[in-house]
């Protein structure tokens, strides 16, 4: 007996053409052409989409297949895709901006049903199909299911592993590695007898914020410590974020070899280390970088020489999401025996550089009221005099330096993610900091807003200063590159915008200034440009979204590739030279190398290591 749903196409074949032109364009889009041209990753996500479409239009209208196998096997695959976000590991669910499984499924998907139609063309009854078409769907979709991703790259490619396969993280916490012992406390002085009573200051123009009750997770602070006698002052080789001036330049450094293949780069040591986007911290023999450890967060210090643990602070807390994973992003800073970070959640810590201890916690997120950001609290704190300068997602707060009080707060200005900057403008000493809105310029003492320029965006990086004292900024991933020059008067501040520059686009990657000249990544390119017009200089190389340095006594970038791969690149205008590669750690990098001497430090979210570089023959 003949089924009335599919008697009108009983007798025509399926026409296969459309769906496998749609499918082999959708795949191409997708998958091919980021590779050829990176820039179009927006036009291959939406062309994947818009060719499930095509599938999904085919195959329900022009596919002459059974009525019932159409609209039922179409309303599946749509109830799949819905599903399927469901029931997939929780870094699937959120990866993207919880886009990851539409933006994969749709065309693993589409080409699960076109590769059916065309294996079943030819068979007649009706049940083996349909439980085929099922399986299809089910492959297309549930495939998802399997598997779990460590996170995006910066071009938006994701590492996937199977979803019972323990994280770098666990493998680490399996280890169960004891806590080190950390050095026994000096002698404490005496308590003064009478503790100066603080005196608030507010940042002007805006008041301090009235504070609402946060779900972030709570820290106990703990009660201050009286400081220790302090030994003599000593300059630490490299205090905190891109070095002691925060402009990613190592001087003084030794001269080394650029023949890599001759003499390479020699290791010294290598250790796993927990998720985080953290950099160093570099003080005679022992470095500090912080860390996600299971459910606390860490502030740890290292011998330098051997790689192994000193001390470990933890704090109940932690961050997490699907693209950049857990662990801190802010680097913590030096200062006078003292280690001061920022975690990603907003806890605020004064720590004794030599044995860990306490001495003072705040919340930031709590004192600012600021809302944790997409990608968590990311900047590094900043000493300047007796304050230690944070930024709670754009939002610039000023805490006591010896014992944390709050000593003002500025103005809200919008989500961003890069570190307070000091520098001098004109004859005067200021702290610019980027957000949402822009860039703000603070007298730090007191927190006045000396002047504003506005560009809308979602700042990561640092700004930077030319030779005769402008201002570099970049808010976004194609924004490119901005010129400012800020002029006192008696009057105020006046703020020009020199140029913007599409030709560097800085986008979570730092960028040097170097000898009239900007070096960064564009893209997944390194690129150099002239820093009196705007115009490029050169663009080469492929090193994904990762990392630099400046040597500037060779006029050398050291650059650490998204991949874990070190290269030697001229930082010299004429064009692109890339001296050296060498292949350093393993996994998505995006932490700042640190160069000491000739010693060179590399991290990412899995392991750490040190290496030796080979130093130039005299």
């Amino acid at each position: 007996m003949k089924h009335l749903d599919d008697s009108a196409t009983a007798t025509s074949p399926l026409r296969l053409w459309p769906g496998v032109v749609a499918v082999a364009l959708q795949w191409f889009c997708r998958f091919a052409l980021p590779v050829l041209a990176p820039e179009t990753l927006a036009v291959a996500v939406l062309g994947g989409l818009v060719g499930g479409v095509l599938v999904l239009l085919w195959w329900a209208f022009w596919s002459r297949a059974p009525r019932l196998e159409r609209w039922g096997g179409s309303l599946l695959m749509i109830a799949a895709l819905a599903l399927t976000p469901r029931l997939a590991h929780p870094s699937i669910q959120g990866g993207m901006m919880g886009l990851l499984v539409p933006i994969y499924a749709v065309p693993t998907l589409s080409l699960a049903l076109v590769a059916w139609a065309w294996l079943t063309r030819r068979w007649t009854a009706p049940g083996p199909r349909r439980a085929g078409l099922l399986a299809a769907i089910a492959v297309g979709c549930g495939g998802w299911l399997l598997v779990r991703t460590g996170g995006l790259s910066g071009g938006a490619d994701s590492d996937f592993a199977w979803r019972w396969t323990p994280t770098p993280e666990e493998r680490l916490l399996a280890q169960k590695e004891p806590e080190p012992l950390p050095p026994p406390p000096p002698e404490p002085a005496p308590a003064p007898e009478t503790a100066p009573e603080p005196v608030p200051v507010i940042a002007e123009p805006a008041p301090v914020p009235t504070v609402s009750p946060r779900e972030e997770p709570a820290v106990v602070a703990a009660a201050p410590i009286a400081a220790t006698p302090a030994p003599a002052p000593r300059n630490p080789e490299w205090p905190g974020f891109r070095g002691g001036s925060r402009d990613g330049i190592a001087r003084g450094t030794a001269l080394i070899a650029t023949d890599w293949v001759t003499t390479p780069p020699v290791e010294l040591w290598r250790r796993p280390v927990g998720p985080g986007w953290s950099s160093f911290v570099v003080d005679g023999d022992v470095f500090y970088t912080q860390e996600q450890r299971g459910d606390d967060e860490v502030v740890a210090c290292y011998r330098l020489a051997t790689g192994e643990p000193v001390w470990r602070h933890r704090d109940p807390a932690r961050f997490w999401e699907s693209n950049g994973g857990a662990g801190p992003r802010g680097t913590p800073v030096l200062h006078d025996g003292r280690i001061y970070s920022l975690g990603a959640t907003g806890v605020v810590n004064s720590l004794d550089a030599r044995t860990g201890r306490v001495l003072w916690s705040r919340n930031a997120a709590t004192d600012t009221g600021a809302k944790l950001p997409d990608w968590g609290f990311s900047g590094s704190p900043l000493v300047y005099g007796d304050l230690l300068l944070v930024a709670a997602s754009g939002t610039l707060a000023a805490y006591d330096l010896a014992g944390g009080e709050p000593r003002w707060i500025g103005p809200a200005g919008g989500t961003g993610y890069s570190s307070p900057h000091l520098v001098k403008l004109g004859g005067v000493e200021q702290v610019l900091q980027l957000d949402g809105a822009g860039l703000t310029s603070f007298e730090p003492t007191r927190g006045t807003v000396l002047w504003r320029h506005e560009w809308k965006g979602y700042p990561i990086v640092q700004p930077a200063v030319t030779a005769d004292g402008d201002v570099l900024i970049a808010v976004s991933s194609d924004g490119g590159l901005r010129r400012l020059a800020a002029t006192p008067s008696p009057a105020g501040w006046t703020v020009e915008e020199r140029w913007t520059s599409l030709q560097l686009k800085p986008y979570f990657n730092d960028f040097v200034v170097h000898a009239g000249h900007a070096y960064g990544f564009d893209g997944r390119m390194l690129a150099a440009i002239d820093l009196a017009t705007g115009q490029r200089a050169w663009k080469g190389g492929r090193y994904g979204h990762g990392q630099l340095v400046l040597l500037p006594e060779q006029d050398l970038l050291l650059v650490l590739s998204e991949q874990g791969e070190l290269a030697l690149v001229r930082a010299t205008p004429g064009e692109f030279v890339e001296l050296a590669r060498f292949p350093a750690i393993t996994g998505k990098t995006w932490n700042h190398p640190v160069v000491v001497g000739d010693l060179l430090l590399v991290r990412n979210d899995q392991e750490m290591a040190a290496f030796r570089l080979p130093k130039a023959q005299s």
